[in-house]
């Protein structure tokens, strides 16, 4: 199974090289298509098919099923987008409280001020993986931090998750997960677990988990 979805992911990235030339390519695969189709009928394909219909029916049924869900789960990602806008987190640190709650302490009796300690700009992996926007970690109290993404728009996919990466190129075996992909465009935060490292961070990768593809990263620099 590792091994399809490994080659689905071979198959994505060649296509992915592909993307700059897309219109001569598409026009010569409409040309071909065309002239398949009047050989074929040239050549008396359509009575043949005719002749066995059933048998047609029966073995390109099947076929057509999966293409067509195959399609729908692989392509479909390709344009459908979301949209998501939360708060920033120094944002409703300085709000205001309504509550009785107390603003956490930097231990010498301050109250502490959520600050911005990395900050980064998403680019994509290539033409067709495009990536926008800032990607920010802040920290909200002492050793506690959130990733927040602003201005964010990336090319939609299949199994999109987000992590913080050792590695500032993208992706790294040793990358931690922060989950799932929450939109393709807006503003939005992950926390970030107590027992990350943050100072081994170097970026924050959007990678397409079961096809093992980079879709955009964003490498931070200490503020």
């Amino acid at each position: 199974m590792r091994a399809t979805l490994s080659i689905f992911g071979d198959i994505e990235r060649f296509a992915a090289d592909l993307y700059d030339f897309r219109y001569p390519i598409t026009a010569a695969l409409v040309v071909a298509a065309l002239v398949g189709v009047v050989l074929a009928y040239r050549a008396g394909a359509h009575r043949l098919l005719w002749r066995h219909r059933l048998a047609a029916a029966v073995a390109g049924t099947p076929l057509l099923i999966v293409a067509v869900l195959a399609g729908n789960y692989l392509l479909s990602p390709l344009w459908e987008r979301s949209f998501l806008e939360e708060s920033s987190p120094i944002a409703e640190a300085a709000a205001p409280s309504t509550g009785s709650t107390q603003a956490p302490s930097t231990g010498s009796g301050q109250a502490f001020a959520a600050r911005t300690t990395h900050k980064g700009e998403f680019e994509g992996a290539d033409s067709f993986h495009f990536g926008r926007g800032q990607a920010s970690l802040i920290e909200t109290a002492p050793g506690k931090y959130v990733l927040r993404f602003e201005n964010f728009s990336v090319r939609n996919g299949p199994d999109l998750f987000v992590y913080l990466s050792p590695n500032p190129d993208g992706y790294d075996s040793k990358a931690v997960n922060l989950g799932g992909l929450k939109a393709t465009d807006g503003s939005f935060n992950y926390d970030v677990s107590a027992d990350v490292d943050v100072s081994q961070v170097r970026s924050v990768v959007i990678w397409c988990r079961q096809f093992t593809v980079l879709f955009a990263h964003a490498a931070l620099v200490r503020q």
